[in-house]
């Protein structure tokens, strides 16, 4: 695991990036964090719908998951009243674990769907839960856009690595 989390990160670093894409906030159903499932169209060559969906899907239904409030919930906000909030110093709460695994699913993800694409999907808590962040790399897979072939993301120029954090 450690040399595919090394992949990622040198993909992240050294690999051209041609484009972001950014998958908006879904509000047609309250304001509870959800994104649109919508197809990007600058997507099209690099994965199929069924994949990007499911994966939108699965980040909605992990976040419904956090924002449920239950009897843990209220259990933990009356724990941290009569302690002064001192016990989140020690405990963690139910939505900060659910944020832990929805970091893993993304994580996961990257690994085995996105970055043999050369595609990077960043964690909504980077961007504030207001988008989904999908970067899109230079393809040097020699013009091949098959999903099943894995680009050599090493072999980008490092004269753009530090470009794609530039703009925010």
């Amino acid at each position: 695991m450690a040399t595919e989390f090394h992949n990622l990160h040198e993909m992240r670093h050294s690999a051209a990036l041609a484009n972001k894409v950014f998958i908006q906030r879904d509000y047609s159903q309250g304001t509870a964090c959800r994104f649109q499932t919508k197809f990007p169209l600058e997507l099209n060559s690099r994965m199929e719908q069924a994949l990007f969906a499911e994966t939108v899907k699965t980040l909605n239904s992990y976040y419904a998951e956090a924002e449920k409030v239950g009897g843990q919930s209220y259990l933990e906000g009356c724990l941290a009243c009569a302690t002064a909030y001192i016990i989140f110093l020690c405990l963690e709460t139910r939505y900060e674990k659910v944020l832990k695994k929805i970091s893993g699913y993304i994580q996961e993800q990257n690994e085995k769907v996105y970055a043999p694409r050369g595609l990077l999907l960043t964690d909504p808590v980077e961007r504030g839960t207001r988008v989904i962040e999908i970067s899109v790399f230079e393809d040097h897979c020699s013009g091949s856009s098959s999903p099943s072939s894995s680009c050599n993301a090493s072999g980008g120029s490092s004269s753009t690595s530090s470009g794609d954090r530039g703009s925010r």
